[in-house]
Order: C-alpha cells, then structure tokens, then sequence
C-alpha cells in the first residue's frame, strides 16, 4: 500500500497554517503561546481531513492537553488510517526570540509503520553515505570521519559536521577539533540540523550527538525519500522512562535503530519555515498576502523538495 498522492498538498497546507499561526507571536517572548496556536491550527486543519489518523508522536500526554497527545485521533475517521508525528513549533525558543530556524512539522506513514518513539533523548547519526558501515553510533568519531573522508573524497578538513552546542557534546567536539573537522554548531532545532546532510548546498556532511528522540523520528522520515542514512539509539535516564518504553513495546533499551526500522513502508513529511532558517525561509506577510517555504518528501512518488507558496491570509 502507499499514500494517494493527493494528501501531500493537504499536509503541506496543514504545516503551512500552523507556521503563519505561529508567525504572529515571534519576537513575543511567549514560547507556548507561540507553540499553542500552531498546536491549535494542526488540530483543526487535521480533524478536516478524510482520514483515521492517530498521533504516535506528540507533545505529551492526554492530560496535558491542549497538547496534541500521543493517541489522539484526529479526522474524520473516513479513508486510510495513518500513523502521525508532529512537532508544531520545532524550536520554540527561535520562535519566541525571532532567532532563524523555528519550523512547523508533521511527518505521517501508514498504520503501524511510523516508530512510537517515547519522549527521551536519542543518540543520534545522519550523513550523506548511502551504504551501510559508512557511518555508524558503534564507531568512533575518529572511524566516522575517516571512513566518511574516504566514501565522500574528501579530507577530513573539508568535511562538515552539525552538532548541538551542548556541554554534554564537549568529547565529541574535541574529537572533531583534533581531526580539523568544521563544526557548524546549532543552538536548537535538531529535526533541521538531522536534514543539512540531504543536500550538497547546506554543506554539511554528518551530523551527530544527542538530541530528542520524537525529533529522530520526524527527521528519519525526511531522510528515507533522501536515501540518507540514519541511527538512533534511545538514552532512558529514569525508570520511570524505561517503564514509559516497555509500555510503548520497547523491551530492548540499548537496541541500536536503523532508518528503516524506524519508519517502514511510504511516508510524507512537510516542514514549514516560521522564521528563516538553513532548510526553508520563513513567513513572510505583504498585505493580504503571506509567502511560505515548506520541505515535503513523498517517498512513493519520489517528491522531495522545497515548495514556495503565495497565498491569501
């Protein structure tokens, strides 16, 4: 089975509304206001759409709504079931701040075949190499970059790696230091950083570190119609999280995922530019008119580029 091509305009449009609604509170310092109307604006453009949707990947849990909660059904309960991820504001700070890269995103797949990846962080790796035992979260960043040198024919002085400027990424970024990588260092928003690698003109050859692991899914999505490599390895620092993971079917807590037991079978994903950013540029408003950018992938028909939108408020 695959999905109609026709829901791939759908889901841009539903992107698209909740990054103009987000739009109007950047620069506000209200990061949930922000992040409640583009919540708001997703929930009412999915429930208009003929389809038996749930969300696997959300914002939290039924009781914290209006969050759109892991297991909330949305449409009109007519169609094809979906499985959906969405994170409405990635990058809630940029958002508040008016600072690049906040983006509105969704990614959905058929039933059962988008991971239910619980709210933790994620050991993560994407890069350009297409062919397994390139790249791998078992290597050491010494291995990566020189086997990544060698399948890109690059020095490792030319190649590009995306990290978040995080204390906890202090080894990895000596590591790279010491091999005269460049480090392109990202503030937030580790659903775009996981995506620089999908296209020579954002220049950046792997990315790695951790981050969320609702993120890694929503960007494993994107980088399956790529044709990029992807792991992920779930990091549970409570019992409370590996109790949360058995219950969502996790019994190995170390098992190291590849893409494509992360999302299997066809797949959409849209993100929207709120504020300009790396991916996609952002809203912008001239009179009764807005422009958009919004990435989209539809693996089954081949779909993966940027779409730029003029439209009426």
């Amino acid at each position: 089975m695959t999905i109609d091509k026709k829901f791939v305009e759908q889901f841009i449009n539903i992107t698209t509304k909740a990054a103009l609604a987000s739009f109007y509170l950047v620069g506000k310092k209200d990061k949930n206001s922000a992040d409640k109307a583009a919540v708001d604006s997703m929930r009412k453009q999915l429930n208009n759409i003929n389809m038996k949707g749930q969300i696997v990947i959300g914002e939290g849990e039924l009781d914290e709504a209006p969050m759109l909660f892991i297991g909330e059904k949305l449409g009109t309960n007519e169609g094809p079931e979906f499985d959906i991820a969405v994170d409405p504001l990635e990058g809630t700070n940029f958002a508040a701040n008016n600072l690049p890269g906040a983006l509105s995103v969704i990614a959905i797949a058929e039933k059962n075949k988008l991971f239910k990846a619980p709210e933790t962080y994620m050991e993560k790796i994407s890069s350009k190499a297409k062919e397994k035992n390139v790249v791998d979260l078992d290597y050491s960043i010494k291995k990566n970059i020189y086997n990544l040198s060698e399948y890109l024919d690059k020095k490792p002085e030319n190649l590009t790696a995306c990290i978040l400027d995080r204390p906890r990424h202090n080894k990895i970024i000596e590591e790279l230091k010491k091999l005269n990588v460049n480090i392109k260092f990202i503030s937030d928003g580790d659903v775009s950083g996981a995506l620089l690698v999908t296209e020579d003109k954002y220049n950046v050859d792997i990315f790695l570190g951790i981050g969320g692991g609702p993120e890694g899914v929503l960007a494993a999505t994107a980088l399956d119609a790529f044709e990029c490599s992807f792991q992920g390895r779930f990091l549970f620092e409570s019992e409370t999280e590996k109790k949360r993971a058995k219950q969502m079917g996790i019994n190995d807590l170390t098992k190291k995922y590849e893409l494509n037991e992360i999302v299997t079978g066809d797949s959409i994903f849209c993100a929207t530019g709120i504020t300009p950013g790396d991916l996609v540029s952002g809203i912008y408003i001239d009179g009764s008119e807005f422009t958009s950018e919004t990435l989209v992938t539809h693996k089954d028909s081949g779909i993966k580029k940027v779409i730029k939108l003029k439209q009426k408020i």
